[in-house]
C-alpha cells in the first residue's frame, strides 16, 4: 500500500492492519501530552498516534503495545524510520496480560468498539474481540502514574458506558471533545481524558469539515503542523 507522508515522518502501511485515518489523527493531536515523560499506546496499528505525540513532545519516551502480529511490524519501521526513534519502543503484546513496574504518565488508545461486523477486514482492531472496555480501562487504571491521563477516540453511542466503566475502576472525566463530521451535524465521536482526581471536566466542540471535502479552519489549525496539505 502507499505510505502515508507527514511532515516529519511517514506511515508504512498494509492491507492487513487498520490504517491511517482521522480518529488516529485526532488522537494524536488532541492527546494532552504537555507534561508527560512516559507514554503508552495500547493497540498502536501503524504507530501513528505515538509519532504525532512525540513530535508534540520533545522529551517524553514512549512504549506501544499491539496484539497483531503485523501491525507491531510495521510499528516497529516506522519507528525507525521516525525522527524520533531514540524515544519510541514497541512490542507484539496482547495489553491483557502486558505486565510492567513502569507507571506512564499519559496512556492513549484508539480501542476497538464494533461489536459485531459482517466482514473479517480490520476485525482485531475494529471489533471488541481482543481487548473490550472493561479490560482496557480496569488495566490502564493499574498502569497510570499519580498524576497520570488515560486519553481515548471512541464513537458517541459508546460515551456514557465508558464514562461509567471509568469511574468504576475510580477514573474520572476530566475533558471531552465532542467531535462532528460536519457542521451543524451530530456528534459522532468523543476524545475522552480521565484522570485518578476528581474535578471539573472541560468540554468544547470540534469539527472536522466545514462543508463536503473542505476541512474546517479548526481542523487546519490543529494539524497544521502535521498534515501536507496541497
Amino acid at each position: 500500500m502507499k505510505p502515508f507522508t507527514f511532515k516529519q515522518f511517514q506511515i508504512q502501511q498494509s492491507k492487513d492492519v487498520f490504517r491511517v485515518g482521522t480518529d488516529g489523527v485526532l488522537l494524536g493531536a488532541l492527546a494532552d501530552v504537555e507534561h508527560a515523560a512516559k507514554v503508552l499506546e495500547v493497540g498502536t496499528g501503524t504507530g501513528l498516534i505515538s509519532l504525532m505525540l512525540a513530535q508534540r513532545n520533545a522529551e517524553a519516551h514512549f512504549l506501544g503495545l499491539d496484539i497483531n502480529e503485523e501491525a507491531a511490524a510495521i510499528t516497529q519501521l516506522n519507528f525507525e524510520n521516525s525522527p524520533f526513534y531514540t524515544r519510541l519502543k514497541n512490542k507484539f503484546q496482547d495489553f491483557k496480560t502486558f505486565e510492567t513496574e513502569e507507571r506512564f504518565d499519559l496512556i492513549v488508545s484508539n480501542p476497538p468498539y464494533f461489536e459485531e461486523s459482517g466482514s473479517g477486514k480490520d476485525k482485531i482492531a475494529r471489533q471488541t474481540v481482543e481487548l473490550n472496555f472493561m479490560q482496557l480501562i480496569s488495566k490502564a487504571s493499574k498502569l497510570l502514574s499519580e498524576c497520570g491521563i488515560f486519553s481515548v477516540i471512541i464513537p458517541i453511542e459508546a460515551g456514557e458506558v465508558f464514562i461509567s466503566i471509568a469511574k468504576e475502576n475510580e477514573l474520572f472525566l476530566s475533558r471531552r471533545v465532542n467531535i462532528k463530521g460536519i457542521e451543524n451535524s451530530k456528534t459522532k465521536r468523543l476524545v475522552l481524558e480521565f484522570s485518578s482526581e476528581q474535578k471539573k471536566t472541560y468540554e468544547s466542540d470540534f469539527i472536522i469539515e466545514k462543508s463536503p471535502r473542505q476541512y474546517s479552519d479548526q481542523y487546519l489549525e490543529l494539524t497544521k503542523e502535521f498534515h501536507v496539505f496541497k
